[in-house]
C-alpha cells in the first residue's frame, strides 16, 4: 500500500474512541499515553492490542516551521519510504504538525481475544472504571497504526494551543519581557 492509500485508509478509519482529558504541558515536555485497537490481520475476529506513549517535547515561541521530528513511528520498516518523504507528503495535502519532537515508545503489543467491538467496550470500560483521565483510546486499521496515532496526537496538541499560548504570553508578562 502506498503512502497516500495508507494516510487515507487512517484518515477515514481512525476512531479516537476516548480522547485524553488533560491538556498538554506548557512548560514541559508531555507523555501522552495511549491504547491503539485494531482488527488481527492475521487472526481474524481477534484485536491487536498496541499501548504506548508519544513524548511530546514542551512548545516555544520561536521554532524552525514544518521541522517536526518523529521518532519511534517505524515508518522506515513499515512503508517503503522515508521520514523525509512522510514530511513532503503532509506539507504537499496543507497538514502541518507544530514543529515540535514527537517521540513514541511502544511498550506493549498483545492481542484481545475478541472483535474489536469488544476490545474497545472492554478497554472504554476499564478506562473509566480506574477514572484514568490521562490515556487516549484510539481505533484504526493495523497496517497504519502509525497514522493512527499522529492523529490523535494531532486532537490533542490542536486542543491545549490556545491555553498553550495564553499560559507562554502571562509567563513572558510576569517576566517582563513583553509589556
Amino acid at each position: 500500500m502506498d503512502i497516500q492509500e495508507s494516510w487515507q485508509r487512517a484518515v477515514n478509519n481512525t476512531k479516537v474512541v476516548r480522547p485524553r482529558v488533560q491538556e498538554l504541558h506548557t512548560f514541559s515536555a508531555t507523555k501522552l499515553l495511549y491504547i491503539f485497537l485494531a482488527e488481527s490481520a492475521l487472526n481474524p475476529g481477534d484485536t491487536v492490542v498496541r499501548k504506548g506513549e508519544v513524548v511530546v517535547d514542551k512548545p516555544s515561541i520561536v521554532l524552525p516551521s514544518n521541522l517536526p521530528q518523529f521518532e519511534g513511528f517505524n515508518f522506515d520498516e513499515a512503508f517503503p519510504f522515508s521520514e523525509d518523504t512522510f514530511m513532503n507528503f503532509l506539507l504537499v495535502r496543507g497538514i502541518s504538525f507544530p514543529s515540535l519532537k514527537y517521540n513514541n515508545k511502544t511498550q506493549l503489543l498483545d492481542i484481545y481475544e475478541g472483535s474489536l467491538h469488544k476490545a474497545v467496550d472492554f478497554y472504554l470500560n476499564k478506562l473509566e472504571k480506574e477514572e484514568n483521565v490521562n490515556v487516549g483510546l484510539i481505533s484504526g486499521p493495523q497496517d497504519c497504526w502509525q497514522f493512527s496515532v499522529l492523529i490523535f496526537i494531532c486532537t490533542q496538541v490542536a486542543k491545549s494551543a490556545e491555553g498553550d499560548i495564553q499560559k507562554i504570553l502571562a509567563e513572558f508578562m510576569r517576566k517582563g519581557r513583553l509589556s
